[in-house]
């Protein structure tokens, strides 16, 4: 993400104080690049960074493979704002792919089969390979981080704690990459499946206080499954650089409409968090192996199907519980101005499916993934 001014950083400490500020929210974006004709990841990062205008280069950066590139939106409080980034930083890189010769993909991994495309030479990354040698997946995972503002890492951490029993279901909303290798791999997010490879991604567990959370990193440093605190791979974590909780279990989204949506849940999400916080209802410890599969199930099912739900260990559609969380929302969303918004949103995700969905939808149609990708590249740019 963007580096915040002292202003910015600072409204950030305050968001949740005295209850009538708004959070500010951020979102990551990570994309694919792909040979315009096969559709194969193509390792092209330097080539599209030597086109990415010179006034936009602080806000996009390499990521972990040369197939890869990550776009960060400055913080904000208007949802209006953070689409307009983020649809200019899409267009703009998207642009600079094509004078590279490359598509954009705002897609989970990629779905055509093809070489592995090398890892950013990059000293941390290697040691990265150094360690944990081929846990490499394929051409690239491509997630969507979203951080909101928080005003101590003491509440973060309890904010954590009452996030935990929704993520699920915001993973299920993103879901986007159903194929890989060539083929359907009958999960709606396989991004999902090749990230758990990492040894330190997990749902977050459930944390006793910020001390506990940085004990935690420490002896999971010490124990080798991470290099540093960046290899804090949980589903939602506290940012190590910025005053923020950042929500880090989706794929990224197709559109900038998909992303707005996600970025708006999950400020509304940690803001219902805060004043749960403030009024002292407790965090539900849901049992770990539960989370755990109602993950798979999200990864697995996508929006389309069913979710756990975490207040019974019921199977229950996805969208019945997207729905509830949308319910149990609908203050934050009114006090931050973004429930008409976000109507018009789910109404549009409704009808159109998740990304998954619709990457199907397009192969059903034609048979082949050369017209998957052309369709991804197309809501890509939006």
């Amino acid at each position: 993400m963007v580096t915040m001014s002292g202003s910015v950083a600072q409204r950030e400490r305050n968001a949740a104080s005295g209850g009538t500020d708004l959070l500010t929210v951020g979102v990551e974006e990570e994309f694919l690049l792909a040979d315009p004709h096969t559709g194969t990841a193509v390792p092209a990062v330097d080539l599209v960074m030597e086109q990415v205008p010179a006034e936009l280069r602080g806000q996009v950066e390499r990521e972990f493979q040369t197939s890869q590139i990550e776009i960060g939106s400055p913080p904000g409080l208007e949802l209006s704002s953070i689409r307009h980034s983020l649809g200019m930083l899409r267009t703009e890189l998207a642009d600079a792919a094509e004078r590279a010769g490359v598509r954009l993909l705002a897609i989970g991994t990629g779905p055509v089969d093809g070489p592995v495309p090398a890892v950013v030479d990059k000293p941390r990354f290697d040691r990265m390979i150094e360690r944990f040698r081929l846990l490499v997946p394929g051409p690239g995972n491509n997630g969507m981080h979203v951080h909101v503002g928080i005003p101590d890492p003491d509440t973060g951490v309890q904010v954590l704690n009452h996030v935990r029993l929704w993520l699920p279901i915001l993973q299920a909303v993103t879901a986007n990459s159903p194929f890989a290798q060539g083929e359907d791999t009958g999960y709606a997010s396989w991004r999902s499946v090749e990230w758990e490879r990492w040894p330190s991604v997990a749902p977050t567990p459930y944390l006793e206080s910020h001390e506990h959370y940085e004990r935690l990193i420490r002896q999971l440093i010490a124990s080798g499954v991470m290099l540093d605190e960046g290899m804090l791979y949980w589903y939602a974590r506290l940012s190590a650089k910025y005053p923020t909780v950042e929500i880090r279990i989706g794929d990224v989204c197709p559109s900038v409409d998909d992303a707005v949506l996600v970025a708006a849940l999950v400020r509304a999400l940690v803001a219902t968090a805060l004043s749960d916080i403030a009024a002292g209802r407790p965090s539900v410890n849901t049992d770990h192996h539960l989370l755990v599969a109602a993950h798979w199930r999200a990864a697995h099912d996508g929006l389309e199907g069913e979710g756990v739900d975490l207040t019974d260990g019921e199977l229950r559609p996805a969208w019945e519980l997207l729905d509830r969380l949308v319910d149990r929302l609908r203050p934050e969303l009114q006090r931050h101005g973004d429930l008409d918004r976000v109507t018009d949103l789910l109404g549009g995700l409704r009808r159109h499916g998740s990304g998954a969905a619709r990457q199907r939808a397009v192969f059903t149609r034609t048979g082949r993934l050369v017209d998957v990708v052309a369709d991804v590249a197309r809501q890509t740019r939006g």
